[in-house]
């Protein structure tokens, strides 16, 4: 069972981690990156324990963001 669910507005972008965050219990913080949103991903893990949270958001969000990402002539992503 979900320790708690949480709404992805309620939850900090981390630029260092490369994921949306909201603090544990524990002390540390719950994770989960843009790729497990835009998979479908509903669970943040937190990596000191064995809580996790349910967040709530909008797929299409993440999806449509998906689209805006092409690959330069050397196969790199690029954010257009």
């Amino acid at each position: 069972m979900s320790y708690d669910d949480v709404e992805i507005e309620d939850m900090e972008w981390s630029d260092e981690l490369q994921a949306y965050t909201y603090p544990c219990p524990c002390g540390d913080l719950f994770q989960i990156t843009r790729d497990e949103l835009r998979t479908g991903e509903e669970i943040a893990r937190c990596p000191s324990c064995s809580l996790y949270i349910t967040v709530i958001y909008n797929a299409e969000d993440f999806q449509e963001q998906m689209s805006t990402i092409q690959k330069d002539s050397t196969g790199i992503p690029v954010v257009v």
